[in-house]
């Protein structure tokens, strides 16, 4: 009985890595990019649509209220009162700065943000710069 649902739980955690190892990230970032680049008439309005769109970063950041992370307007204003760079945190290249507590909750969403272009990624800057007062 114990290696049948020791076999069960091997199972459905290859089942389960499976499926996300089959997930074609960079696919739907480049398709999303091409249809959307043109769309979109600035690269703040590029970049919302990232955000709100394929990044799905609204689910944890309004703009002018902490949700699970920080607000786009603390975002913006810590890095840019630190001189700091929005582009190489997305990519896991540096520390969290803003609200290291949620890193952990912010990490598991480097293999959406690693597989968009430079171009995407200075968008979604440029939108979240967008907000300082």
């Amino acid at each position: 009985m114990k290696k049948i649902l020791f076999l069960s739980a091997i199972l459905a955690f290859a089942s389960c890595k499976k499926e996300t190892a089959e997930t074609p990230v960079e696919t739907t970032t480049e398709a999303y990019s091409e249809g959307e680049t043109a769309k979109a008439k600035t690269p703040e309005e590029f970049g919302k649509q990232i955000f709100e769109g394929q990044g799905n970063c609204f689910s944890c950041h309004q703009p002018d209220k902490k949700v699970i992370g920080p607000s786009i307007q603390e975002i913006a204003k810590i890095y840019k009162d630190k001189n700091a760079d929005i582009v190489t945190f997305l990519k896991g290249n540096a520390d969290p700065i803003v609200d290291p507590s949620q890193f952990a909750v912010m990490k598991t969403n480097f293999p959406v943000t690693q597989a968009m272009s430079d171009e995407e990624l200075k968008a979604i800057e440029t939108y979240i710069y967008s907000h300082l007062k």
